[in-house]
């Protein structure tokens, strides 16, 4: 017996350990069960409520569990030959629950991952431990990879669930907020994970009252196919996001044809290069000086084009290989760095595969740029801030005009460098119908994990605009992040978390690093008799497509249907083209026709089928075996790539051998492939490739089996280190979160709005003080600091202070002195405005000081965490200074809040008619402080600055002008200000600027006001 074998004996010893623990249990449920076939109808879904009333009066929910599962067992029993309709299609239920799945219900209900192969029913598993966590009265969610899953899942199990007196509901894309209330409301909901994490986002980051809230409760979640959502769709973050008021459009069609001219140029550089690269090596002879120099061109079109083909053919030969290898290896070697960075040089740029990062040489820019040598170069602004304040000729309006100057080619040129740079990653490193297809006009990115697309998604940081502008499709606005919180954090929330895969094994260590979730292998049904055989390694990726047609062609000869895996959109239309040329008649599967998903899959059983399938291999429908094709050899499975991840490859043999079926799986590979040119530079392999083997007989054997999953492991470990490394940074912004969303929240259900309003205006007012009273060494008191906080004083609120009564108050007393002075300003407020009308404006005055703050605060944490990196280069690390400088945004941040709330506190108003008596009041008391010196209500002047009021009493009338007459355009209105534009029942809001050139249009557009009051 080999070690790996023993090492596998004792790696399952905890499964079946489990197992064996759930043995007696399985045993007393069917048991329970028996009996309560005896029972009526009635009797049997009544101890749904029996149930609750002990969960209710402290029974556990695993003292119940035996009775619980006995009872869903026992109702899917007598659901059978009922008819169900499931997304608009009749069904008849035929479904008892196995003894492994019961073992499974067990297993996710104690938070564990039931890894379950391919067609054991976790469908059905997740009945049991969902009935039995609903009992309790909490909603309970089951996650699903898509809509349709959803729907159907909720649809098909709700036929049980109703039965047993539960309500189910079904979260799908643009339901409305009213029928998702209701959703959450029910005792177990269906539904994706990115519509369970934007509805938190919606809740708590956008929500504008209690009633538009509509989740209610994190406590059970079973996540179905839990690989694909907690770790390949845990790389992105969920964000929400809107359109930025700006209507700059950015120059990426203004420089597409100078990237596009330059990828050209260097295509062709590559091409001779690697041609005079091959002249040479041909005549040189092994380990000789002519070899040597032959490295150079060839490590140049490495570094400029990795993916030339004819240089992709001269890698085949395993010499060149290892000679090339061992020739990049020494040029990084700190002797030779500049040498290395000459010969990169000869290029235009030079590009990253494995971190997609593109760099300009040059060369490059000069080509780019011939007319300005010093156009990729920032100017040095503070230097030229501190020029223009030493010059002595120029008055303080010229300085500030220099400097706006200074600043504005600063953002130029800085727009000119990112533009560029994301143009060129998008031309150099970015792939059509491989990362992202071109459909109904729109760039859609394709998951690397799942070949599915993802809707609504964007690459950040301009990215997607310039892949918009490569494809010449319309180029969509930036967008501005409202809200975001990645997968981890959001499903780390629940107080109960459990999964289901076929395929968890392989990334069980991240599983309990993360999530604290162990994973438990069930046993298969009935045994597992699928033939895996070894995978066949080619030369050339012509070769592996050639014995793929050969394969299926063999196999539809006999009637065998054959599930083909790619890893591509490309790859799956090319094997398409081939199988078409030879007559075979074939379904696609990939991102352009992901909608016949379910429908497809479902066929692919059938004799005779062929179904080419893009990482996509029928994920939560089974493949059931045609009429006759048990006798054939079952379903054969045929690999034309292996991905980067080993579960990827185990989900696609898994679609074969359901329930003890016969079935057949074979990967085909070749050295052209990605994994294969980036990640097999050691090990077995690269001994065969030093050896080269001859074009037309591929290699066999397990232990390249072996060694290619020891590149797969190579790789996951990478990616594990990416997504943790991502957490990490996203655990400092987590607790950022909490702390903004808890006040939000306490603002919409808080039934004195108030009191937090003021919690906010005295923390405000108490910093402020402190940092204009601290006594200096000497003990005197900064004279300047008080002015400024008075003047700030004087400016926010409508009432006067002097610096001799802050002074006067003493450092103990002042804060207390504002803050009461204030709160009486504004309790006047009462008689003029109802007391809920108040209400509803003190919370509008919270969340928009909030919204506004945070959304700026994401953008900020977004460019830190994106430059933070560089500090390394300083031997700090990113991390910790990343810690540190995001403590400091954060706190800066809570004080724009606090000082926004304030700002807002005199400037709001609850309605047109309070605000018109308001100012009425204002006025009247206005014209009693010309007479008097106390006003009417008892006030003493020193509390009310008239000029104040006037200011307050002037705008308010302009704004009052502009409600009572739309169409009028006042004549004070800033360049940046945002107004509202109507055009018949269209309505926009724009700056200003915008707004005039649209109404000099004549395009039908009229002015209707400023976009807010106050």
């Amino acid at each position: 017996m080999g070690i790996s074998s023993i090492f596998k004996i004792f790696a399952g010893r905890s499964h079946r350990k489990f197992v064996k623990k759930c043995r007696p249990i399985v045993a007393r449920i069917n048991k329970l069960e028996e009996s309560y076939r005896t029972l009526s109808d009635d009797a049997l879904k009544a101890k749904t409520q029996e149930f609750m009333e002990r969960v209710k009066n402290g029974e556990s929910l695993d003292k119940i569990l035996p009775e619980a599962f006995a009872v869903v067992k026992n109702a899917a029993r007598r659901l059978c030959g009922s008819k169900v309709v499931v997304c608009d299609h009749e069904l008849t239920w035929d479904m008892v629950h196995f003894d492994v799945q019961l073992i499974g219900g067990i297993a996710l209900h104690q938070n564990k991952i039931a890894e379950m192969a391919t067609g054991e029913g976790k469908t059905l598993v997740a009945t049991l431990p969902l009935y039995l966590n609903a009992l309790t009265g909490r909603n309970c969610q089951l996650v699903t990879v898509n809509d349709y899953l959803a729907r159907r899942d909720s649809e098909w199990m709700g036929h049980l669930y109703n039965y047993l007196g539960l309500t189910v509901g079904c979260i799908q894309n643009s339901m409305p907020p009213h029928e998702r209330r209701a959703a959450y409301a029910c005792n177990i909901t269906y539904g994706t994970a990115s519509e369970f994490g934007f509805d938190y986002l919606r809740d708590n980051g956008m929500a504008g009252s209690k009633q538009d809230q509509v989740q209610s409760d994190y406590y059970y979640c079973i996540v179905d196919e839990i690989d694909s959502i907690l770790i390949d769709e845990a790389r992105t973050p969920l964000i929400i996001s809107g359109p930025v008021n700006d209507d700059h459009e950015p120059p990426f069609m203004q420089f597409k044809p100078g990237v596009a001219a330059l990828v050209e140029k260097q295509t062709k550089l590559c091409d001779r290069l690697v041609e005079r690269a091959r002249k040479m090596l041909e005549k040189a002879k092994p380990g000789s000086e002519e070899e040597l120099d032959a490295m150079v061109p060839l490590l140049q079109v490495k570094l400029g084009a990795p993916r030339n083909r004819q240089f992709l053919r001269m890698m085949e030969n395993g010499h060149w290989r290892k000679a090339l290898d061992a020739f990049d290896a020494e040029m990084m070697n700190a002797f030779n760095r500049q040498r290395r960075f000459e010969i990169k040089e000869a290029l235009y740029y030079a590009i990253d595969e494995k971190r997609r990062e593109s760099d300009l040489t040059q060369l490059g820019r000069d080509t780019l740029r011939p007319d300005n040598p010093d156009a990729f170069v920032l100017p040095d602004l503070p230097t030229k801030f501190i020029e223009i304040d030493a010059r002595e000729d120029l008055d303080a309006e010229q300085r500030a005009a220099l400097k706006s100057a200074a600043e504005n080619e600063f953002i130029a040129t800085s727009e000119t460098i990112h533009s560029i740079s994301q143009l060129l990653r998008a031309y150099a490193l970015f792939e059509k119908d491989v990362q992202y297809v071109v459909k109904d006009g729109k760039v859609l990115i394709v998951d690397e994990n799942t070949g599915r697309i993802m809707p609504g998604r964007r690459w950040s940081d301009g990215l997607h605009q310039a892949i918009e502008a490569k494809e010449g499709v319309e180029i969509e606005k930036e967008t501005k992040t409202y809200a975001t919180i990645t997968i981890q954090n959001y499903f780390r929330m629940y107080e109960k978390l459990a999964g289901m895969t076929g395929t968890a094994e392989t990334e069980a260590g991240e599983f309990y690093d993360i999530y604290r979730l162990g994973v438990v292998a069930i046993p298969t049904n009935k045994p597992c008799i699928r033939i895996d055989e070894d995978d066949m390694i080619f030369k050339t990726a012509r070769e592996k497509y050639a014995e793929a047609v050969r394969e299926i062609e063999a196999a539809h000869a006999k009637g065998q249907p054959v599930l083909v895996g790619t890893a591509s959109v490309e790859a799956s239309e090319y094997l398409s083209n081939l199988l078409k040329r030879e007559g075979i008649p074939h379904n696609v599967l990939n991102a352009k026709e992901h909608e016949r998903e379910a429908e497809i899959v479902a066929n692919a059983g059938q004799r005779g089928a062929v179904t080419i399938a893009t990482n996509m291999a029928g994920r939560g429908t089974d493949i059931k075996l045609g009429e006759g094709v048990r006798e054939l050899g079952g379903l054969f499975v045929l690999g034309t790539e292996r991905h980067e991840s080993r579960r990827v490859d185990r989900q696609l043999r898994g679609r074969c051998s359901r329930q003890g079926d016969p079935g057949r799986s074979k990967f085909l590979v070749s050295l052209e492939d990605n994994l294969m040119r980036l990640f097999t530079n050691a090990g077995m392999i690269s001994k065969v490739l030093q050896r080269s083997f001859v074009e037309g007989q591929p290699l066999q054997h397990p232990l390249l089996n072996r060694s290619v999953e020891t590149a797969q492991r190579r790789v996951e470990a990478v990616h594990f280190m990416y997504r943790k490394n991502t957490l990490q940074y996203d655990d400092v912004f987590n607790k950022q979160r909490e702390i903004i969303y808890g006040i939000r929240n306490q603002a919409l259900t808080t039934d004195a709005p108030r009191e937090l309003l003021f919690a906010l205006v005295e923390e405000e007012i108490t910093d402020r003080v402190d940092a204009a009273l601290p006594p200096d060494e000497k003990g005197e008191i900064n004279r300047v600091a008080v002015e400024d906080f008075v003047r700030w004083l004087n400016t926010t609120f409508p009432l006067t202070f002097t610096e001799e009564e802050i002074l006067a108050a003493g450092d103990e007393g002042t804060a207390g002195l504002v803050v009461k002075r204030v709160r009486k300003a504004y309790e006047k407020r009462d008689a003029v405005e109802g007391a809920e009308a108040l209400k509803g404006m003190e919370r509008h005055i919270i969340l928009r000081a909030i919204d506004a703050n945070w959304q700026d605060h994401l953008a900020e944490m977004n460019d830190l965490r994106q430059s933070i990196g560089l500090r390394s280069y300083g031997q700090r690390n990113p991390l910790v200074e990343y810690k540190n400088e995001a403590f400091v945004c954060f706190k800066t941040m809570l004080g724009r809040c606090r000082s926004a709330v304030c700002s807002g506190l005199f400037r709001t108003a609850t309605s047109r008619e309070g605000f018109e008596e308001l100012i009425r009041r204002l006025q009247e008391m206005r014209g009693v402080l010309k007479d008097s010196s106390e006003n009417n209500t008892g006030e003493s002047v020193a509390d009310v600055d008239p000029d104040a009021l006037r200011i307050a009493v002037r705008q308010a009338d302009a704004e009052l002008e502009e409600a009572r007459n739309p169409g009028v355009v006042p004549e004070n209105i800033g360049r940046n200000e945002v107004v509202v534009l109507r055009r018949g029942d269209e309505e926009i809001s724009v700056k200003w600027k915008k707004a005039k050139e649209l109404l000099e249009t004549g395009e039908g557009w009229t002015y209707f006001g400023r976009a807010k009051i106050g």
